[in-house]
């Protein structure tokens, strides 16, 4: 028996989208962009972005459709699931023609790290998530 578990903290790159399977399990889908920001050696910020596509079922899912909207910080506990095809992350070309790469997660846990809709906000102790735009979201 193998196990493994990885764990993300990042924010979502659009609305949670949810749906329901033919059995009528929910499944909602996040696409999650998880920053590091660090100097090079010629004293330079580089912020690497690297984005995770993550799906959440049952309950956690309802709340996470119900909850979360774009820009909401998360952590997510779950399994990371290699591309099907291939057995390696899923590529892409970036618009500025660079070569980028997302990676699959099935949720076990997912954790709410900013304000609710209704309560507006985030968490200000926390690093402040990616300027997005729907052109930089990899799916």
């Amino acid at each position: 028996m193998s196990f493994h578990t990885i764990i993300i903290v990042g924010n979502l790159g659009r609305d949670p989208e949810m749906r329901y399977t033919p059995n009528g399990n929910a499944v909602t889908s996040l696409n999650v962009a998880s920053n590091r920001v660090y100097t090079d050696t010629n004293g330079q910020k580089v912020k690497e972005t690297t984005w995770f596509r993550v799906s959440v079922w049952g309950k956690q899912a309802e709340n996470a459709n119900n909850y979360l909207q774009k820009g909401s910080m998360v952590l997510i506990e779950g399994e990371l699931r290699p591309d099907r095809e291939t057995g390696n992350p899923r590529t892409f070309t970036r618009n500025d023609g660079t070569t980028g790469a997302s990676y699959e997660v099935f949720a076990r846990n997912l954790r709410f790290l900013s304000s609710t809709r209704s309560g507006g906000g985030g968490a200000e102790s926390v690093d402040e998530g990616p300027e997005m735009n729907d052109e930089d979201i990899p799916f």
